[in-house]
């Protein structure tokens, strides 16, 4: 007995150091499904471990990401092929089942970690892309262990919702090209799969139209900005702006691609529209008057006019469309549809004529007629409009997604009409308001805490279970109108982002908030050890 208890120790001992050194795996967002094997079927990655997708030229975008992060990151060669060998050691290997079986969700995945080797399969190359996302989040979140020990796992895993997204503006501010793939990456990491980029707006017109060259030479360029929180003190007159090629947004479009993300382009209409009318001002209600790319930020019925609902306008708006949809593969277009400043119609003899014709009721209905003359247009070239919940104000158009940002009720509207809904209630999904209540960062002057955006549920409960079925997921929003640089989107996106993801991705059922909390400090290390510049007092 004198012996026993010293030997009790010692095991006692060696099974905390074990644990301390291989701890359980800490993923966001969590799986539907997972089991932890022993610390002796752990898998080790070393210089020269072989990496193998079989049989289908699809994987290899997983597998080269995979590659570059080891190689960047922990600084270790992987070899690549195409021939399995039952024999080789230190194998990780990437499968592709039979495209040909029917699954209730094609995002699947399988995850098998034991010593010898790792698999990764699904019967599509996107679920294995999420697996290795995963078997990311397995490595050491630090450079310093050489050889890596990956824990023995067994994962089974598919999203909760099909769309999940992410928004930046690139309006307000304007971000190249290399910061605009770094966001996409960031997506990706956390296997969001829509990507919504606003590029029109008031304040600067960011992407390339041939036919439209003033667009670009005109509308991308404002003189100056308000300074601080608005109304602002003063106007810092530095002239800001930019905007990408179409070679560029091809070039973005494919990088998205292989991280599998659709992107989905933005063009605002009929507000919001003040970088066109510098541009174009015979398109506005008052052609005559000149107009400038605004400086300021809001919607103010006086300055910020609007597109004229005619046949001229409606000529350039589908010119612009087609160049964009020419470029997009998504099968989705959003065209805005929110804050139009309706007061410009009122004091439009053209507009009221027109609503006379029409037989509309009011200005309300004359936005419903422009929705639907773009959608029949855009519907027309293979393709589905997404709007704003403003695009409901006046009747909805026949087959268009709506994005609920003004709360909840656009959306249930639009669920109850079986539309599909896209959840981003500005309360919960908007990240350009604080993480916390005093932030000596200039952000939008609302409070977005980190938990509130983790308990958020995208399908309300007042929804039968029919209707919430058009609930097809939610969006994180990042406006730049206080976001100037990349350093501060970093800030502002993490780790909300990561609230974001478990809510899109993990069974309702498994959200705990205390627990994501625990899990997130590996991920921090991971952001450390990638040079992300989180926000660390997101929990106060």
């Amino acid at each position: 007995m004198k012996f026993f208890i010293p030997i009790l120790a010692v095991l006692l001992c060696l099974q905390l150091s074990s644990s301390a050194q291989y701890p359980n795996p800490s993923i966001i967002p969590q799986p539907q499904e997972m089991k932890v094997g022993k610390v002796t079927d752990n898998f080790t990655i070393v210089n020269n471990s072989t990496l193998v997708f079989i049989s289908d030229s699809s994987l290899r975008p997983s597998a080269e990401f995979f590659i570059n992060f080891i190689k960047k990151y922990y600084y270790l060669d992987l070899k690549l092929t195409t021939i399995a060998d039952a024999n080789r050691r230190n194998v990780i290997n990437l499968f592709r089942e039979n495209a040909a079986i029917e699954s209730t969700n094609p995002e699947k995945y399988h995850l098998d970690v034991l010593s010898k080797s790792i698999s990764i399969r699904s019967n599509s190359a996107t679920g294995v892309f999420y697996g290795i996302q995963t078997l990311i989040q397995l490595l050491p979140p630090s450079a310093k262990p050489v050889p890596l020990q990956i824990r023995a796992v067994n994962i089974i895993d598919y999203p909760r919702f099909a769309y999940r997204g992410m928004h930046l503006d690139v309006s307000r501010h304007f971000f190249d090209v290399s910061f605009v793939k770094k966001y996409i990456d960031y997506l990706a990491m956390h296997k969001l799969n829509y990507f919504h980029w606003h590029l029109t707006d008031d304040h600067g017109w960011r992407i390339e139209i041939k036919k439209h060259p003033r667009l670009t030479t005109v509308g991308a360029w404002r003189d100056g900005s308000i300074i601080g929180l608005y109304p602002g003190k003063g106007n810092d007159g530095i002239s800001h702006g930019g905007y990408y090629t179409q070679a560029e947004v091809k070039e973005v479009i494919k990088y998205a691609a292989e991280r599998y993300i659709t992107i989905i382009p933005e063009i605002e209409m009929p507000g919001h529209s003040m970088a066109v009318l510098a541009a174009y001002p015979e398109l506005s209600t008052t052609p005559k008057l000149p107009k400038k790319v605004a400086e300021t930020w809001g919607i103010f019925n006086k300055f910020n006019n609007v597109l004229l609902p005619s046949e001229q306008t409606f000529s350039f708006l589908e010119e612009v469309l087609t160049e964009v949809m020419a470029l997009f593969p998504s099968p989705y277009v959003h065209i805005g549809g929110d804050e139009c400043s309706k007061i410009w119609w009122k004091q439009s003899a053209f507009s009221q004529q027109l609503i006379k014709e029409k037989g509309l009721k009011d200005e309300n209905g004359l936005q419903s007629y422009f929705i639907h003359r773009i959608e029949k247009f855009v519907n027309s070239k293979g393709k589905t409009i997404i709007g704003w919940d403003e695009i409901l104000d006046g009747g909805l158009a026949p087959n268009a997604i709506v994005m609920s940002w003004r709360g909840e009720k656009g959306g249930i509207a639009a669920a109850k009409q079986k539309h599909k809904v896209i959840m981003t209630p500005e309360n919960f999904m908007y990240f350009n308001h604080s993480q916390f209540l005093k932030d000596d960062s200039l952000t939008a002057a609302r409070y977005l805490p980190l938990a509130d955006v983790y308990n958020y549920d995208p399908v309300p409960p007042i929804l039968t279970p029919a209707e919430a079925k058009y609930i097809w997921g939610a969006q994180g929003n990042l406006w730049t109108e206080y976001i100037t640089n990349p350093a501060k989107v970093d800030y502002m996106l993490f780790p909300r982002l990561d609230a974001l993801s478990e809510v899109l991705w993990s069974p309702k059922s498994k959200r705990n908030f205390p627990n994501f909390k625990e899990r997130l400090q590996q991920q921090l290390k991971r952001y450390d050890m990638m040079q992300i510049k989180y926000s660390k007092r997101y929990s106060l």
